[in-house]
C-alpha cells in the first residue's frame, strides 16, 4: 500500500504550512524548494488542496499560502482519500480492468480489503497537529527564512 507522489506532497505542503504558522504567507516555490520537488506538481496539489478547503490562496502582489483550518481540524485520513486516484492494490479490486482467472474463488482479495481498510482505519486517528509534535526540528529542517 504505497501513497502517490501527488498524496506525499500534499502532507508535506500541509506540514510546511503548518511548522510556517500564519505569520507569514509561504509561496509554491519556496514549499518546491524546501522539499527539492517539483514545482509544476505542487501547483496541482495546491489547488486541490485550496478546493477542498485545506489551504486558503491569497491571491495578489503580496499573496501565497497559509492553512485554511487548524492543524487538529485536518485529518489524515480524509486528506489521503481526497488525494489518492484509487486504492486499487491489486487487478481485481477494479472491477473494470480485473482480468484474473482465479478472482472468483480467491480469498487474497478479502485478506487485502481489510488491511486497506486497517491501512486507512490508522490514518483517520491521526490529524496534521498530531504529526507536528517535533515541530522545532521540521522548523530547523525546513529551513525558513
Amino acid at each position: 500500500m504505497r501513497l502517490t507522489n501527488y498524496t506525499d506532497y500534499s502532507l508535506r505542503t500541509l506540514i510546511y504550512l503548518a511548522v510556517r504558522k500564519q505569520e507569514k504567507l509561504a509561496t509554491i516555490k519556496e514549499i518546491a524548494d524546501s522539499y527539492h520537488i517539483s514545482k509544476n506538481h505542487l501547483m496541482k496539489v495546491v489547488y486541490e488542496l485550496g478546493k477542498a478547503g485545506y489551504l486558503e490562496n491569497i491571491r495578489g502582489r503580496n499573496g501565497g499560502l497559509r492553512l485554511g483550518k487548524s492543524p487538529e481540524e485536518i485529518n489524515i485520513g480524509q486528506v489521503v482519500r481526497l488525494m489518492e486516484e484509487d486504492f486499487h492494490t491489486v487487478e481485481c479490486f477494479d472491477p473494470s480492468k480485473n482480468l484474473c482467472v482465479i478472482s472468483p474463488s480467491c480469498r487474497l482479495k478479502g485478506v487485502l480489503g481489510e488491511a486497506m481498510h486497517a491501512y486507512l482505519s490508522v490514518l483517520n486517528k491521526y490529524t496534521l497537529a498530531d504529526v507536528l509534535v517535533n515541530e522545532e526540528e521540521l522548523f530547523q529542517l525546513l529551513r525558513f527564512e
